[in-house]
Order: structure tokens, then C-alpha cells, then sequence
């Protein structure tokens, strides 16, 4: 899967990753690499499905698809 990340350096210093495609994953890093890497464990966890939460109906089928 390839996703667009909007890299922005930050007035504090750093850099502020976020993915417009994904409302509210963002993240940051001190240096453009540590931001890239740090976008990239979010955007992970953030399409990480949370079996746990979710409840299905006894005949719910799950199936599984590529992007």
C-alpha cells in the first residue's frame, strides 16, 4: 500500500508527518528521517485491525483483501 505523507518542518524545530488519507494519523520526529519512521509505526497501528473490538453476528463471514 502507498499512502502520500505531508512532511512539514515545525516551528519548534523538527518535523510534523501526517497521511491526509488517514484522518488523525500524525506524528513527528526531530530530524526528517525520525519523522519518516515515526509516520510509518502509526500509519501500521492505525490500519492494525482491533479484533478485540469489534463483534461479528454467528454467520458473519471475514474475509481478507489487498490494497
Amino acid at each position: 500500500m502507498k499512502l502520500h505523507v505531508v512532511l512539514e518542518p515545525s516551528e519548534e524545530g523538527g518535523y510534523t508527518a501526517c497521511v491526509p488519507a488517514l484522518p488523525g494519523c500524525i506524528s513527528e520526529g526531530n530530524t526528517r528521517e525520525e519523522a519518516l519512521a515515526n509516520i510509518k509505526e502509526a500509519i501500521q497501528l492505525y490500519i492494525e485491525p482491533v479484533e478485540d473490538d469489534i463483534e461479528f453476528a454467528p454467520n458473519t463471514e471475514v474475509i481478507e483483501i489487498a490494497v
